[in-house]
């Protein structure tokens, strides 16, 4: 249960007090956006990688203080079939148009070409049948009545497709995993390699891999912490639980996402990424992914708009037959918001589309839920209410076969049709 503190408003008011307040916060705010600027233009300037470095780090005795993370306690919820207790972390955040989270600018690919959650069909303790292994074991296991991969023995694997031994990651991609980390471990980690060891040796030129941490990400000598953290984890006590980890590749542009913050931002990536190998580091201590997507890229938004009339986004994600959004849908929705700020003339229908999953009737309800979900978050961040409406259109009106889980992905989307 997520436990939210709400601070009551004073009636009495003092003007003079609020005005200096007011123009206290705005030059710190101005402040703080030309200091995010600085950073951001130094990473920018990050041209070359080194050679990996997989070696554990040292603690840096020399390290100055860290400034103290408020952080949300919540439930933690045992699995069925594992010892694992699952922390589920949700952070409080402001309501309003300011709360657009700018560092979070990932938008997934347009076209699905790889989908594991993994399936509810996936028997227990099984290898995962859209997977190809490598080294150690992996399993499907269960957490919190959620199949899920689990890493056996510092498992790695590769995804089980048909051209695994050409370049199947296109000029434009994207990718996208939700890690576990148990509660309270200070060093567990996982790796993404752009290439896939099994089966592209002789096409893989990218030896730099990503660096997954419970509260960071390493890619080269590139590497960045949550404010507050240390590096690498050593002596700190993390919440840990799910979190996750996006990866946006755009003709040598690279970016690593965690959570709904930016933290690598390569603007020219040595080598080409050809596949995908992914690996978890422990051989018995609870480490789980789920939900990978691989993503092509595609047309800017307007300009899909100005030739096709609507723009289709699968980068907009709910719960579970819900209409809850979740917080990685923030990169595809601010995009929107930002078209219709440039563009005043703009007015959308956001109509929500299922897979054909479940009974059709429920499905019909769920996509309208979905579409009205959306359009009042749009309406939330400032865009006037006359300029939007919303539908929902169930399964009635597929865009890929749903007899596989990527065409069935295709089709779980949000389309915003120009009015």
């Amino acid at each position: 249960m997520v436990i939210t503190v709400i601070s009551s408003a004073q009636v009495k008011v003092d003007v003079k007090k609020k005005v200096n307040d007011q123009a206290n916060s705005r030059a710190n705010s101005h402040a703080d956006q030309a200091i995010d600027n600085a950073f951001n233009k130094l990473e920018d300037g990050i041209g070359g990688l080194f050679k990996k470095n997989r070696k554990k780090k040292k603690k840096d005795n020399n390290n100055e203080q860290q400034q103290t993370q408020t952080q949300t306690q919540t439930q933690q919820n045992s699995s069925n079939n594992q010892a694992a207790e699952v922390v589920v972390v949700e952070e409080v955040k402001p309501t309003g148009a300011k709360a657009t989270w700018s560092k979070f600018d990932f938008v997934p690919g347009d076209e699905v070409i790889f989908e594991d959650a993994p399936s509810a069909d996936e028997e227990n303790g099984e290898f995962p049948s859209r997977w190809d292994l490598y080294k150690g074991n992996a399993e499907i296991g269960e957490v919190n009545g959620e199949n899920v991969i689990m890493f056996l023995q510092g498992g790695t694997i590769v995804p089980y497709l048909k051209n695994s031994n050409e370049d199947y990651l296109p000029e434009i991609f994207t990718l996208e995993f939700d890690f576990y980390f148990k509660p309270g471990d200070t060093y567990k980690r996982y790796w993404i390699y752009f290439y896939d060891f099994k089966n592209q040796r002789s096409l893989g030129d990218i030896s730099t891999d990503l660096e997954v941490y419970v509260n960071g990400l390493e890619f080269g000598s590139s590497n960045k912490r949550y404010p507050g953290t240390e590096d690498y984890n050593w002596g700190a006590n993390p919440i840990g639980g799910w979190k996750h980890v996006s990866v946006a590749y755009t003709k040598g542009k690279f970016k690593a996402y965690l959570d709904d913050t930016r933290l690598i931002n390569i603007p020219h990536l040595e080598g080409n990424p050809v596949g995908v190998t992914i690996q978890g580091e422990s051989a018995d201590e609870m480490m789980y992914i789920k939900n990978i997507r691989i993503a092509k890229g595609g047309v800017k938004y307007y300009d899909r708009v100005l030739s096709d009339g609507k723009i289709i986004v699968n980068g907009i994600r709910f719960d579970v037959n819900k209409a809850t959004i979740k917080p990685q849908s923030n990169g595809a929705i601010n995009k929107i918001f930002s078209l219709m700020q440039k563009q005043p003339e703009l007015n959308f229908s956001v109509e929500g589309h299922t897979d054909s999953d479940g009974d059709e009737a429920a499905n019909l309800e769920l996509s309208k839920a979905r579409g009205k979900a959306v359009m009042e978050r749009l309406i939330s961040l400032g865009i006037a209410a006359d300029r939007l409406k919303y539908n929902g259109f169930g399964e009635s009106m597929p865009i890929a076969e749903n007899g596989t889980a990527e065409g069935k992905a295709n089709n779980r989307r949000v389309e915003f049709v120009k009015f």
